[in-house]
């Protein structure tokens, strides 16, 4: 189902499987500290970096996580990353999610097409029921954005999360189930116009 490498892609964008080399690219993205308000580790540090990143290829490696490095089409500039996460084969479930864009490209159309090629592999390739995603109670762009896509919140789980600066996060999540999908496929294509 996840070979260790694939690709997703498009016109505008391509995610393919993380590497660690990866790292060197991310370092120079996650210097502003104030991308990671949200984000439950501050990526800024480059020694919180280089851990996130091993974590991730050794999750992808259990198959318990894929990661993606996303790189504009065609002139292949990493922009940032996103991965498929709590999957469970059984449970025809997954989860969209650690995803970051540097602060150059975002607000440029990047996420809705990240988002798009990862609804379709999950709900057309994988045959999967649900697509999950979970966010800071707090981060109010992500949960407009959520619901601009059509993901329906769900509910919120209270001090759920210990973030970085040791604050609790309360953990709202999103869905999208396969039944929604061919609408919420519609309304997605209609925001790339």
């Amino acid at each position: 189902m996840f070979d260790k490498y694939f690709n997703l892609q498009n016109d505008f964008v391509v995610l393919r499987s993380m590497m660690q080399e990866d790292y060197s690219a991310f370092k120079h993205l996650t210097s502003n500290k104030d991308m990671w308000t949200y984000f439950t580790s501050d990526l800024s540090v480059e020694k919180k970096l280089q851990i996130w990143v091993d974590d991730a290829v050794a999750q992808m490696q259990k198959k318990v996580r894929h990661p993606f490095t996303i790189e504009t089409k065609p002139d292949k500039i990493i922009i940032g990353s996103s991965s498929f996460g709590n999957i469970s084969h059984h449970d025809h479930r997954l989860e969209i999610g650690y995803t970051w864009i540097t602060d150059k490209y975002q607000g440029k159309g990047y996420n809705n097409h990240i988002k798009l090629l990862m609804l379709e592999y999950a709900f057309e390739t994988l045959k999967y029921e649900r697509v999950e995603f979970k966010t800071d109670v707090l981060n109010i762009p992500a949960r407009k954005a959520l619901s601009r896509i059509g993901a329906i919140e769900e509910g919120i789980l209270r001090s759920h999360t210990l973030m970085s600066h040791n604050r609790r996060r309360d953990t709202i999540y999103y869905s999208i189930l396969r039944s929604e999908w061919p609408s919420v496929k519609s309304h997605l294509k209609s925001l790339l116009k």
